[in-house]
């Protein structure tokens, strides 16, 4: 099993102005920074966005670190947000754990050192000159839905959800 206390990998509503956000998060992490996820792209959804893994891809979102005392409740809370429970085939999304690039805040502090972030129970990240690597968890369309927007989905071309297109 993964090991507790991944960050998140938002890319929708839980966006930091959005209205998930300030129901769900706001007050309860410690960061958040720009961030983004390769290797899945996004497609339009009834008001939010799902992210389906396909090689090439590139999704913009944040990676959210919450606060350690918030996290088990805000862990059940997203999953009850995002229609997820393991195992349960009419699920929407499905939580997985993946391989983030996090955009540093300050570029230029360690710029001659490589940048990785230690991942507890997991390989070490590969050490990429101003790039930093984390496990995280992602909500992607679960396989059904997936399916089905491959068919018939608005695909965000550029990766970035903008909820007033």
């Amino acid at each position: 099993m993964s090991a507790p206390g991944l960050p998140f990998f938002v890319y929708g509503t839980l966006r930091p102005g959005e209205v998930n956000h300030d129901l769900l998060l706001r007050g309860r992490t410690l960061r958040e920074e720009p961030a983004r996820l390769t290797g899945a792209v996004l497609y339009r959804g009834p008001g939010y966005p799902y992210a389906v893994e396909e090689p090439g891809g590139t999704v913009t979102g944040e990676i959210v670190t919450p606060l350690p005392r918030a996290y088990a409740r805000l862990l059940a809370e997203l999953d009850r947000l995002e229609e997820y429970a393991p195992g349960d085939p009419d699920n929407l999304y499905e939580r997985v754990e993946r391989e983030v690039e996090v955009t540093p805040a300050h570029p230029a502090a360690g710029r001659d050192a490589p940048r990785t972030t230690a991942v507890r129970g997991g390989p070490a990240p590969r050490p990429v000159p101003g790039r930093i690597l984390v496990r995280a968890w992602v909500y992607v369309a679960a396989p059904a839905v997936a399916a089905r927007l491959r068919t018939d989905g608005e695909l965000i071309a550029d990766g970035t959800w903008h909820p007033h297109p």
